[in-house]
């Protein structure tokens, strides 16, 4: 799994529009191998992170859960703490 995706299920406020598509991007960067795609298959790296951009808004926007909302600003410092336990 690549480490640069994040959970955007369940926060308030809800994941924005450039956090899905950040996320997507990622995403299609770890499948093609690529950071940054030829002139040759850019119509093609681009297409594919607006449909996982897509894909992903619709998924966020169908999921139920019973769990209250998480904080971004609580999971941002436990983020913190495991880099600082992690890499000192």
């Amino acid at each position: 799994m690549c480490r640069n995706i994040k959970t955007l299920a369940n926060f308030e406020p809800p994941a924005t529009e450039d956090e899905i598509r950040a996320s997507a991007l990622q995403f299609v960067r770890k499948l093609s191998g690529m950071n940054k795609p030829s002139h040759a298959n850019e119509a093609a790296f681009n297409r594919a992170v607006d449909d996982v951009a897509s894909v992903a808004r619709q998924l966020l926007a169908s999921l139920e859960t019973h769990a209250p909302p998480r904080d971004r600003e609580v999971e941002r410092l436990k983020a913190q703490e495991r880099a600082r336990q992690r890499f000192g």
